[in-house]
């Protein structure tokens, strides 16, 4: 989905920053199918008919309250190759997330388990921010992008285990400990051959019995 063009003014950011901040902590509370745009509107303090002009509908208020920027493409040095992609994808992630900020982050996976909105959401993270910095590291892989989804569910598995779930020893395992766990487990993905010899397939004429 794309959100409409919708010119907003400076006068308008506090109302919609509020907004925001209410669609999140309703949507984190009730869930995607509970949440309504009544009560978020109740919470800001304004009208739904705010909500409305400024965001369209639910579908659209979703999408810009779970909207995240991983900002890899400034973090993760594509021209150094894998093993320094690997490095410092594995410290992005660990730096972010222990930040203890990721009220966002934690509405949008918990959500995109049970509704296909975020889902959507998750595959345009990956697809816009994830991908493009691996992908230019790894120019010439044909495997390219599926080494990029592969990154993708190591680092969402410990997002969830650690964060969300708070299953130990994970969630209990110092931070230095599973940055390097994330580094080696990336460049794995990253630089391992994606099949063996027996299963290239082969080139060598059929005979006929």
């Amino acid at each position: 989905m794309t959100l409409p063009d919708r010119r907003f003014t400076d006068r308008s950011a506090p109302t919609r920053a509020a907004i925001l901040a209410a669609a999140r902590s309703r949507f984190a509370a009730d869930g995607y199918e509970k949440a309504t745009i009544r009560a978020i509107a109740a919470d800001a303090g304004i009208d739904a008919s705010m909500v409305i002009r400024y965001y369209g509908s639910k579908a659209e208020l979703f999408e810009a309250s779970a909207a995240i920027d991983l900002a890899l493409r400034e973090s993760v040095p594509t021209h150094e190759g894998p093993e320094r992609v690997a490095e410092e994808y594995g410290h992005a992630f660990m730096s972010r997330w222990e930040s203890g900020t990721n009220e966002v982050e934690q509405l949008l996976i918990r959500t995109a388990l049970t509704h296909p909105e975020a889902v959507g959401q998750v595959q345009r993270i990956f697809d816009e921010q994830i991908k493009p910095p691996i992908l230019a590291a790894l120019a010439d892989d044909p495997d390219a992008e599926l080494r990029a989804a592969l990154v993708m569910t190591q680092t969402l598995g410990l997002a969830i285990c650690r964060y969300l779930l708070g299953l130990d020893p994970v969630a209990s395992a110092d931070p230095a400990t599973l940055e390097r766990a994330v580094r080696d487990a990336v460049r794995l993905h990253l630089t391992r051959a994606m099949r063996d010899d027996a299963d290239e397939p082969s080139h060598q004429p059929v005979t006929e019995p």
